[in-house]
């Protein structure tokens, strides 16, 4: 690990990933930085609260999705515990919906896991120096997006077969569920579809998901 230039002392982080690689990928990352030690690890939201607790990090990289419960409630505990600790929300699921939760939460940036690690490098040197300022790479959009929304509008009956959907039910179990025939609940999925320009499930669920229709499942069903 690379020392921090003298006379500085180095930004202390902390990684909380349930993802082994991910974790290591992102270690390597900060080592590469003299401005960052990376001071310990965990897999999940239980185990990194009580470590920040402990070790006062500068910065937590905080995955949204973690085993044992949300990254962003891990977020909520350590913002009303820490004031001035820097927060990096990580996800997979980078849609609008997420975005905003990392900002309510408290978190200090929100950054997917799609994005090259040197963002995530960036994003730890904002959250140390205004912990309590918000930055996102799509913020600016994001925030034209929910103020006037340009994305497919879904009916109550269709955000409702959006759900059903995402929980994995056939069109039988939605049928049964809305009270309608199957032919009907088919109508309203090809509906749906429409909208979303999907030509099935699995691209009617991502699509939703990055529009911030729906918030990421703990685990994908389709």
């Amino acid at each position: 690990m690379n020392s921090p230039t003298p006379g500085n002392e180095a930004t202390t982080v902390l990684i909380v990933d349930d993802h082994d690689l991910i974790r290591k990928g992102l270690r390597h990352a900060f080592s590469r930085d003299p401005q960052f030690e990376v001071v310990a690890e965990a897999g999940s939201a239980g185990d990194g609260l009580r470590k920040a607790a402990a070790l006062q990090p500068n910065v937590v990289i905080m995955d949204l999705r973690l085993p044992d419960g949300s990254g962003l409630e891990a977020t909520r505990k350590l913002r009303k515990a820490h004031p001035n600790m820097g927060i990096v929300v990580l996800t997979m699921y980078a849609g609008d919906d997420q975005l905003f939760g990392a900002l309510e939460a408290g978190a200090s940036a929100f950054v997917p896991k799609s994005a090259p690690s040197d963002d995530v490098v960036s994003a730890a040197r904002h959250a140390a120096t205004t912990p309590n300022a918000f930055t996102a790479a799509d913020l600016a959009e994001a925030m034209k997006r929910r103020l006037t929304p340009t994305g497919p509008q879904l009916s109550p009956r269709e955000s409702q077969v959006l759900k059903l959907l995402a929980d994995g039910m056939s069109v039988a179990g939605i049928a049964k569920q809305l009270y309608v025939s199957e032919s009907t609940a088919k109508t309203h999925i090809s509906k749906l579809y429409e909208k979303l320009g999907a030509g099935n499930r699995a691209q009617a669920l991502m699509t939703a998901l990055k529009l911030g229709l729906l918030e990421a499942p703990d685990s994908p069903k389709f």
